[in-house]
């Protein structure tokens, strides 16, 4: 069952009349994510709002208030992000908690102000100087405080820790287990030692560009910070190039060039580039993993965990292990 299966619109609509004291119009629209649970909905003035149930037991209220602290923190700083609102006692993270006959579920909710866009698309060298801009702002406040409760980015802790739990798990094949284990461990140990100088600031952590809006004349919204983490600035950069390390060096150049209006760009961070490519690709696993005895997952991922998609999966693990092999030497 998932968590999210006893969440129906009207408690929606009541959990967050009681929590920010609004008057909600009767009608709840519901916004594609599959790991939290976001709705759209109207006061009775007509202003528009969007509330983020977080999926629970993803991440801890320490780790919640972390990223609402580090939102708050930019947008003190006019960088282009949506704050969450102030619920009736003054926080930003309310909770419901809902009993059912198979125990006590809490939810973690947020309100925001609805802001919309169109999804920014990085075409010409402009665009590239935009989003390297974008990029040197956030990591300019990034950098100046410590997040304790949110993951980190690194080989030994977030993918070690992947590894660890899909064997553990397992949901890897029987037959698979030894070429899976052995490819994994080889990449961990080429890759962990070049991260052990990178600086690790506060990240956005899955910084794509469907995470950026164009607000036309208003300029460029950052969404979804809910992946924040702890990590190596290239973790936010790598995810915006259209292609691998040697193929983008136009591009690159571009970002690096809007970044460095705020901070260095961080070039002794390329090497990272596939590696974190790399531990993306184990990280979905993992969380693909961790969601799969939900109700709806295997509607979204109908083939996840079948032997055709293993097979596509260490296909696809050892052709990157081979690129970073190839890339260091």
């Amino acid at each position: 069952m998932s968590g999210f299966d006893n969440l129906s619109p009207q408690t929606v609509l009541t959990a967050v009349e009681a929590a920010f004291g609004l008057r909600l119009q009767p009608i709840v629209t519901p916004f594609p994510s599959y790991v939290n649970r976001v709705y759209g909905m109207t006061d009775s003035d007509g202003e528009s709002y969007v509330v983020k149930f977080y999926r629970p037991g993803r991440w801890s209220p320490a780790a919640l208030a972390e990223e609402h602290h580090f939102i708050r923190e930019l947008a003190s700083e006019e960088f282009p992000v949506v704050q969450p609102l102030d619920d009736i006692d003054g926080d930003t993270l309310a909770e419901l908690l809902l009993e059912t006959d198979s125990g006590e579920t809490h939810y973690h909710f947020a309100l925001f102000p609805k802001r919309s866009g169109r999804l920014f698309d990085a075409e010409g060298d402009e665009a590239w100087l935009r989003i390297g801009a974008l990029c040197g702002r956030l990591h300019t406040v990034g950098a100046r405080s410590h997040a304790a409760d949110r993951q980190i980015v690194s080989p030994d802790e977030s993918t070690g820790e992947h590894i660890k739990a899909l064997l553990d798990d397992g949901v890897v094949p029987a037959d698979m287990v030894p070429e899976f284990a052995e490819l994994t461990g080889r990449a961990l140990s080429i890759i962990t030692p070049l991260f052990e100088k990178a600086p690790f600031i506060r990240l956005h952590g899955d910084l794509h560009r469907g995470n950026i809006l164009d607000r036309g004349d208003e300029g460029l919204l950052m969404i979804d910070l809910d992946d924040m983490a702890m990590g190596p600035a290239m973790q936010d950069l790598w995810l915006l190039l259209p292609g691998r390390a040697g193929e983008v060096g136009g591009e690159t150049s571009l970002l690096a060039e809007g970044y460095e209006n705020f901070r260095p760009f961080p070039w002794e961070q390329l090497p990272l580039m596939e590696p974190l490519r790399l531990m993306r690709m184990i990280h979905f696993i993992a969380w693909c993993s961790r969601q799969r005895h939900d109700r709806d997952f295997h509607n979204h991922f109908p083939d996840w965990g079948s032997r055709g998609w293993w097979i596509q999966e260490l296909e696809d693990i050892r052709d990157q292990v081979f690129v970073i092999e190839s890339t260091l030497n």
